[in-house]
């Protein structure tokens, strides 16, 4: 085998390190480069794309600005690594997740400014009674899992919603669909449904939304044409993507395959993802789609 001159063999190596530093070095630029969300995440390609023409620039006109990029970024995640904030790690996971976002763009829906007041909103509101002890009790009950752990470990910041989501399984698994005694709207609260999980959507939602926000997760009720059904804020546009992820590839992805995240950004810019009975996963479809009325709780 004919050996390579030594001078374009140390050519080759350095172009192949060169072009490995995009690695870290897109994931340390996108980290503070907010996400535009275009569609198919059009602006995250472009952004690598400069990024490629950038050091492919600079390849030909000076070494050893690639030497002190190489250099830059590495002291950058060795320090973040060190001192538990953005390394090696970090940078792992975000490649993960975006490369997961390109092909899995999840579904916004804009919440209506015009909306009508909610109905029985003071019924609601006493029925959702979050601090009762024993609903309390139930929802932390779930969060003592051991499959959470290793779930908190890797996602560690979304604690809070991680065991959110733990709730959500559980009473969307437990529930029993009855309807209303005839030709009346019957609320039943969350602590005197707890052993039976049984009701119509107004229940289940008044359930779900009690149970969850005995751990600190931030609700709303939503109220369709013929339905009602609750959300769990997720946080703004830069949360989604690790959310997206966590769902689609971590604690719900068998429900998931396949599918999208459905969401709604309010007006506030805020993102809520739906925990409907109907839905086996956080975000599933909606059940309903016109939108008349939300009670914040």
């Amino acid at each position: 085998m004919k050996k390579l001159p030594d001078n374009l063999a140390i050519r080759i190596i350095f172009n192949v390190l060169a072009y490995l530093l995009l690695i870290p070095f897109v994931f340390v630029v996108f980290r503070y480069i907010p996400n535009a969300h275009w569609p198919l995440n059009l602006d995250r390609v472009l952004l690598f794309l400069a990024l490629v023409a950038l050091i492919t620039f600079v390849l030909r006109k000076q070494k050893i600005i690639v030497t002190a990029l190489w250099l830059l970024v590495f002291g950058i995640l060795t320090v973040g690594s060190l001192s538990n904030g953005y390394g090696f790690r970090l940078a792992y996971k975000d490649f993960k997740e975006m490369a997961f976002g390109i092909f899995t763009e999840p579904e916004p829906e804009s919440t209506p400014r015009d909306l009508r007041p909610f109905p029985h909103k003071t019924k609601y509101i006493q029925a959702v009674d979050y601090y009762n002890p024993d609903v309390r009790n139930y929802a932390v009950s779930l969060t003592a899992d051991d499959s959470l752990k290793k779930y908190i470990t890797d996602y560690h910041e979304y604690r809070r919603l991680i065991q959110c989501f733990a709730v959500f399984r559980d009473i969307n698994k437990r529930w029993n669909y009855v309807n209303d005694p005839l030709g009346q709207e019957y609320l039943v609260k969350a602590s005197d449904n707890l052993g039976v999980f049984s009701g119509d959507c107004d229940d289940h939602s008044i359930m779900m939304a009690a149970a969850v926000m005995s751990i600190g997760g931030t609700m709303r009720l939503v109220h369709t044409t013929e339905h009602v059904y609750p959300e769990i804020l997720i946080g703004d546009r830069q949360n989604l993507e690790d959310v997206n992820y966590l769902i689609k590839q971590v604690m719900f992805k068998d429900e998931s395959d396949g599918k999208r995240l459905h969401y709604h950004v309010d007006n506030q810019k805020q993102i809520w993802l739906n925990l409907d009975y109907t839905a086996r996963y956080p975000g599933g479809e909606f059940l309903g789609s016109d939108i008349i009325s939300i009670l914040n709780l």
